[in-house]
C-alpha cells in the first residue's frame, strides 16, 4: 500500500453561500492530492505525461461525512491499496482542521498509450516506481 498525505486551505470562492465547499470543488482537490502523490514518489505527473502515458477517469465515487467549511485547512490522505493493472485506484479521506473525517472518495484512472490511444498495463518505469514504496 502507499499512503501519502496533502493539506490545503479551503478559499472563498470554492464555497456556496453558507461557506460550505461547492460539491463539485472535491474532485479538484483529489486530482491535487493524486498529483501530490505522485510527486511524493519522485515521479511529477508531467513526466508521466511526458512518458506518453496518460491517466483519464473512469470512476468517480464520494460520500460527504460533514462539510469542509471555508478557510478550514484540509488534510487529504490519499491512498493505492492495489498494484496496478491496467487501472490504477485511489482512496481518500479527507480531515477538517479538527481531525474529523469528513469524506470518504475513489476514483479509478487507466493507463492510456497517448501515441497509439489504446489502454495498456501500468508501464515499468512507473511501476518500478511503486514498488519502492509499496508498504505491506
Amino acid at each position: 500500500m502507499i499512503h501519502t498525505t496533502h493539506s490545503l486551505r479551503v478559499r472563498y470562492g470554492e464555497t456556496d453561500p453558507m461557506k460550505y465547499v461547492y460539491y463539485g470543488n472535491y474532485a479538484e482537490y483529489l486530482e491535487v492530492a493524486r498529483v501530490e502523490l505522485f510527486r511524493d514518489l519522485g515521479m511529477p505527473y508531467e513526466e508521466i505525461e511526458n512518458q506518453g502515458i496518460w491517466l483519464p477517469v473512469s470512476e468517480y465515487s464520494i460520500k460527504y461525512l460533514k462539510p469542509a467549511l471555508y478557510d478550514q485547512i484540509l488534510e487529504i490522505h490519499t491512498f493505492i491499496k492495489k498494484i496496478p493493472g491496467v487501472k490504477i485506484e485511489f482512496d481518500y479521506e479527507i480531515y477538517n482542521s479538527s481531525k474529523q473525517k469528513i469524506t470518504e472518495a475513489k476514483t479509478t484512472l487507466f493507463f492510456l498509450d497517448a501515441v497509439k490511444n489504446k489502454v495498456i498495463k501500468c508501464p515499468e518505469f512507473l511501476m518500478e516506481i511503486l514498488m519502492k514504496s509499496w508498504q505491506v
